[in-house]
Parts: structure tokens; sequence; C-alpha cells
């Protein structure tokens, strides 16, 4: 397959020179894109302005990226396809309007592209602005339907196969579907068909894979779908059925569903914000880790993964919370004093695990107590409150809950039926759970203390018991 793809054979020279005015960088490297990375492959020292990359290496099809001396920043894109011989010239940054190409067709019609999609973006931004003028907002409107029409034609004139290069195949390969007028719901369709070019050009054109894993373009793709507006506030079994469609569309190809998995699976093991992405996470493990589907992945890697599935498992929504007997600021040692989270006459227990120490939780336990002492108030007692003291000077967090009057459950301590950091994922404070009246898990983050009755009043209307 490298071979296939590969540029040159061994002995073959090249020369990919550079002329970025005004840049003082003392060298220059060529990187290769995998994911949200560039790995280094080759460098070029300053001479006179220039930067000349020589060798004799063969050069895999694809987009690279010229980097700046901290080895980090991505100066500009360039193509290698075809031409082992080129100069590219124009300001310090090579923005794509001010760049000259030489020897190289690919890289010409790239930039070419480029400052003329840039160009359009700034033009848009212009008439969008001038639309909140209201006497000429049908002017500017106008404008723009023409703009759009001509940037349109362009692209479809721009990409025709007639200009097949490297560069537009992936541009044809990554382009987003075009949803049909008669669709009724646009959403569910675009996201089910998101992926079909990207495929049809995968089936047709067998290198192509090669190219596209090293490309910057999946990557934003990929990212764009997992991450973007379709799915970002999806369920988790939304996400979860999305998940299996693409690793289903990869045909057991190993080197897509090792990139294509190797992306998603730490983001929804890291997500702290996004609710419900632990049951996606867990979904990926489960299915494909820990089944064996994922013949790269190190077996250091599978235990910890299935180590941590078995952890955060537990506490994912839908999830049975586990019943935690606690002592309160009493601290007996008899657990026949000790006090249930699971056995309150309210519809619903909020799990509140907080440190005394912890500014975060200083101010959401004060807005908690506004909102519980006035439903108590209001004797509309919607929920218990049961907060754990996550902190293991016992006297300190006891004057701290005497000293500000939380009149709900307290109870903190070493005396406790089981480890309540393992059952709940507690691994930091603040931490709420919160559960309904069958004490299944129905939120994992911290809301704000403003968010909690809507929270509920949605869930309700979500969940609420058909009526016969």
């Amino acid at each position: 397959m490298l071979a296939a793809m590969a540029l040159g054979a061994t002995g073959q020279r090249y020369s990919f020179t550079f002329e970025p005015k005004g840049r003082t960088d003392t060298v220059l490297y060529i990187g290769r894109y995998y994911r949200d990375a560039v790995t280094l492959i080759d460098t070029a020292r300053a001479k006179n302005g220039s930067y000349t990359f020589r060798g004799d290496r063969p050069w895999r099809r694809g987009v690279y990226a010229l980097v700046a001396q901290d080895g980090k920043k991505v100066v500009s894109d360039i193509c290698i396809d075809g031409s082992l011989k080129f100069t590219v010239s124009g300001d310090a940054n090579l923005s794509a309007a001010s760049v000259k190409v030489k020897g190289c067709k690919v890289n010409r019609q790239m930039f070419e592209y480029i400052a003329t999609e840039q160009a359009a973006k700034r033009e848009v931004d212009s008439l969008r602005e001038l639309k909140k003028d209201e006497a000429r907002r049908a002017e500017a409107t106008a404008a723009e339907e023409r703009l759009i029409d001509r940037m349109t034609a362009y692209e479809k004139s721009a990409t025709h196969p007639k200009n097949a290069n490297v560069f537009f195949d992936l541009q044809n390969a990554c382009e987003a579907p075009e949803v049909p007028d008669s669709v009724d719901d646009k959403a569910t369709w675009y996201r089910m068909h998101y992926w079909d070019k990207l495929f049809a050009a995968l089936k047709a054109d067998g290198d192509l894979k090669g190219t596209l894993l090293y490309s910057p373009q999946l990557f934003s793709k990929l990212n764009y779908f997992f991450y973007g507006p379709m799915l970002y506030y999806a369920d988790s079994d939304t996400i979860s059925k999305e998940v299996d469609r693409m690793m289903a569309r990869t045909g057991g190809d190993t080197a897509l569903m090792r990139y294509v998995l190797g992306h998603i699976e730490p983001r929804y093991f890291r997500s702290t914000k996004n609710v419900g992405w632990d049951a996606v996470w867990c979904h990926i493990a489960s299915e494909y880790y820990l089944k064996g589907r994922c013949p790269w992945a190190l077996p250091g890697t599978i235990t910890n993964m299935g180590y941590n599935y078995n952890r955060i498992r537990q506490s994912i929504i839908g999830a049975h919370g586990q019943e935690l007997w606690m002592a309160d600021t009493n601290q007996s040692a008899d657990p026949n004093d000790w006090i249930s989270s699971h056995r309150f006459p309210t519809p619903y227990v909020i799990l509140w695990f907080w440190d005394p120490d912890c500014h975060h939780c200083q101010e959401q336990s004060e807005e908690l107590k506004k909102l519980y002492d006035a439903m108590v108030a209001r004797g509309e007692k919607r929920f218990e409150i049961y907060a754990v003291g996550y902190e293991s000077d016992v006297e300190k967090w006891k004057d701290y809950v005497k000293e500000h009057k939380f009149n709900w459950v307290n109870v903190g301590g070493t005396n406790v039926n089981i480890d309540y950091q393992e059952a709940y994922n507690v691994h930091g404070a603040p931490t709420m759970i919160i559960l309904n009246r069958r004490r299944d898990i129905i939120m994992n983050k911290v809301l704000p203390a403003k968010n909690i009755m809507s929270f509920l009043d949605d869930y309700e209307k979500k969940h609420q018991t058909p009526k016969h």
C-alpha cells in the first residue's frame, strides 16, 4: 500500500522551497498530520530569507503542515502530489491571498481556492453587518444570495473531476451532504448521510485511505460530527448508535477503526461537563476495547480500561444508585444510627458531595440552602439533600454545617457502609448526583441551584406516567 501511495523512489531528489517574506525563524519543519497532532518529519534552515527542504526520501501523497520554529504553530498547509520540486513565496505567514507558487499546480490550485473562500467569508460577514441597517437590509440580503450562488458555482467548478488532485480529492470526500428539499426532518437526514461521500470515495479509491488518515480534513470532519451541533446535546443512546454506525461502515478496517476510536474515546472519558457522555465512553469501552475488537490496544491499556469501566458504569445516568448508610454529625459508630440515602418520602434525592475548604463548594452550598429553605417554607418538599462532607477533618466539617445552618441531611466521616467514592465515581468536590423515586441516577453533573427545579420539571415531562 505504501508503494502505491508513495511519490518518488529512493534516490529521486526532492526540493521544496518556501520564501515567507519577513519571517525570522532559524528553521522551519514539514510535519505529517494524524488526528490533532503533527509529527515533524523534515527540517530546513533559513538561508537568505528562504527555506529549502532537500533529500531523496519517498513522499506519501497528501496534505502536510509547514511548521514554525517552535515546532507547534502551523504556518501553512502544503500539498505533495506529483511535483517534487516547487517554490512557494508570500508574506510571513504565507496567507493564501499573498502566495505565489512555481512548479506545482496542486499547491497553486489549493492556495487560490482557500484565498477565494476566505474573501467570500469576509464579504458575507460585511453583508451580514450591513443587514443590521434596516434601510439597507433588502440590498444586503440580495447581495448575499448572489454571493452564495456565485460561490456554489465556483466550488463545483474548482472541485470538478477535471481538476483532480490530492487537495480536491480530500475536499470532495469530506464535503457535507446536500439535503433534498423534499425531506421534512432535515437535521436527522443530514446526520444519517453525513459520511456517505467519504465512504463512497474510499470504496472508489482504495489508496485514498492512506491519504485521508494523515490529513487535517478527516480530523475536522470527525470533530464536527461528534462534538458539533449535531450530537453535542444528543442523549447518550443516540451518540452510542452513531459510534456503532461509524464502526460498521469501516468494515473492520483496523487503521480506520483505530483512528476513529482513538479520537473519540478519550474525549468522552475526560468530559466533565456534558451530560451522559460517560455512558458513551462505557459503551465504547465495553463494545470495542473489552471485547477484543481493538488489536492495537496494549494489554495494560485494556486492563486500565476495564478498571475504569467497572468504576464509571455504576454512576452513569440510568444506573441504580447504590444505597449509602452514613453517620450524621453525631458520628455514631452504631450502624443502627446511620442514615440511608434512599429512604426518604420525597420523589427525588440530591446527593451532594462537598468540601468546606472548597470555594466552589461553599458558593454552591449557599445557593442550594436558599433553594432548599424556600422549598421547605412553602411546604413543597420536592427533594431531600443528602449532603456528604468530603472532608477528613470531621470537626471542621461539623462546625461549618452548624455555622451555616444547613438544615438538610448532613452525613460524613468514616462511618459508612460502602466506599461512596467508588460507588458514585466521586473523585473531587463538588459532585452532585440526583436520584429519582426509584433511586435511579437521572443526573450526575453539578447543576447550578437555579436550574434544579427546571431540570426536574423537564424530567417529569419526559418521563410522565401515561394516563389510562
